[in-house]
């Protein structure tokens, strides 16, 4: 399933980062994503594939 990312969007994520926050804000869309997390601010590029296979739900930038 293709899923609509924009920068800004935050991002639900399946499973939790190791600091417990499963929301991730998106930094940089393309066939890598930088997205940053909500829960303690660390980066990360992560191709698209992994990204659309581990999201849950996206909440859109307003």
């Amino acid at each position: 399933m293709k899923m609509d990312f924009e920068v800004g969007d935050r991002i639900i994520m399946k499973k939790p980062h190791p600091c417990g926050s499963k929301e991730w804000e998106v930094l940089r869309v393309g066939i890598d994503f930088r997205i940053r997390c909500c829960g303690c601010d660390h980066q990360i590029m992560v191709p698209r594939k992994l990204v659309e296979k581990n999201t849950k739900s996206i909440k859109k930038a307003e």
